[in-house]
């Protein structure tokens, strides 16, 4: 996998995947940024964020749940001082659907957390990641 972050100008910058797309990240504005992007630390957060829900939806179609939305939203905490790393990371789902089983869910969300998420996994080295959930119908 390559990817290209190229530098605009202050402290923006568009992020080039290969599969063709791009992304404005920017620093906030006491750091030289306008804030017209996504902060790099976010970008983390959304990837993991991106690669678990990918995950817990495929797990969830192949035990045949009637997902309707899933959405996770994450909370984290960095170190104080340098380097600033993510210390501590909840991903909380909330998944809405009918009949949903909450057996199902806490499996395909303990699969993701444990053995499929590769960029939690990568993260869980140096955070402590905890995960739940919530169903609706």
């Amino acid at each position: 996998m390559n990817t290209t972050v190229r530098w605009i100008e202050g402290m923006m910058m568009v992020g080039e995947s290969a599969s063709g797309h791009a992304i404005v990240m920017d620093g906030p504005e006491d750091l030289g940024g306008k804030n017209l992007g996504v902060r790099p630390m976010e970008m983390l957060l959304l990837g993991m964020g991106g690669c678990t829900t990918v995950d817990v939806i495929s797990t969830l179609k192949k035990m045949r749940e009637a997902v309707r939305d899933c959405r996770v939203e994450i909370s984290a905490q960095r170190a104080d001082e340098h380097p600033k790393v993510f210390t501590k990371i909840h991903l909380h789902f909330i998944v809405e659907g009918e009949n949903l089983n909450d057996k199902k869910i806490a499996k395909a969300v303990s699969l993701s957390a444990d053995k499929y998420c590769s960029a939690s996994i990568m993260l869980g080295k140096m955070a402590v990641i905890t995960h739940d959930f919530t169903t609706h119908a």
